[in-house]
């Protein structure tokens, strides 16, 4: 592709016939966060017919997937005792200390209230199954999730830049991460781009750029793109709609980290259809 302008503008038949990264086409976000929940839940039926242990890397972004995913779970008395879930990133403080559990923008604590807690008692995983990076254990992370069997799904958003977990692209006049460098990236701590804390803000503070954690710790892509399976979902409507194509039919580039998902084995995004559609400029 020539230029992101020519990208920008692509018929979606025509953007399918160039894409690197296959895509799948919804009717709308409710269907997109639905599809999105069943499948997770999908993971977790399937392994537990096979008798094998689920080994699942969550994002927290997107997170209206995770209701739907409590109700199907609920309701279909799926058990989570045999998954293992790896929380793909965590906030952190000015001093690159991990917030607290107990505050609202955590994602550790999100997952605890919000998806583990509010399934039926007897249908929750042990605690410590669930696996955050830490930044002072940082390569526990890895550790776990190649002792646990490896992903056999990692699930994700796509953030603004193209980062998947908070893998964000260096941004500095003295420093360059080549493609090869952000493919084999480990745990690591980062701090958040401008672009991802006003992001941050917009959905989570009501554009409060202050009230938004200034780094982050994240897995790399290198644990990333050894899941056995990668599925990514555009969910937020506008914001999404360059990065999708970027992500599915753009050059491989270290500048957007998701499109080193092109030429993974198994992995696919989905948005809708108003999302994929081609992108105009102008005032609205």
């Amino acid at each position: 592709m020539s230029s992101y302008a020519e990208l920008m503008a692509l018929p979606v038949e025509e953007l399918r016939r160039k894409a690197r990264l296959r895509f799948r086409l919804v009717e709308d976000i409710p269907t997109l966060l639905a599809d999105f929940a069943c499948a997770i839940a999908d993971e977790v039926q399937t392994a537990n017919r096979d008798g094998r242990p689920a080994r699942l890397i969550l994002p927290v972004g997107p997170v209206k997937q995770y209701p739907m995913l409590v109700e199907i779970t609920n309701r279909e008395r799926i058990s989570w005792r045999n998954v293992w879930v790896f929380q793909m990133d965590e906030f952190l403080d000015w001093q690159g200390r991990p917030i607290a559990a107990s505050d609202p923008l955590s994602f550790t604590g999100y997952l605890q209230r919000e998806l583990f807690g509010k399934m039926d008692q007897d249908l929750r995983m042990p605690a410590d199954q669930h696996i955050a990076p830490h930044p002072f254990r940082i390569d526990a992370f890895s550790e776990a999730l190649e002792k646990a069997g490896g992903a056999d799904c990692c699930f994700g958003g796509i953030g603004y830049h193209g980062h998947v977990a908070f893998n964000e692209p260096v941004i500095s006049r003295w420093h360059k991460v080549s493609v090869d460098q952000m493919r084999e990236s480990l745990t690591r701590v980062v701090a958040l781009g401008d672009d991802s804390i006003v992001v941050q803000s917009i959905h989570s503070a009501g554009g409060n750029s202050h009230a938004i954690p200034p780094m982050a710790v994240t897995c790399g892509m290198r644990d990333i793109l050894a899941a056995r399976k990668i599925r990514l979902y555009c969910a937020a409507g506008e914001r999404h709609k360059m990065i999708f194509r970027i992500a599915v039919a753009g050059e491989a580039t270290s500048d957007y980290p998701v499109t080193l998902v092109q030429g993974h084995r198994d992995a696919e995004v989905v948005t809708d259809d108003a999302t994929a559609a081609p992108i105009e400029a102008g005032l609205r």
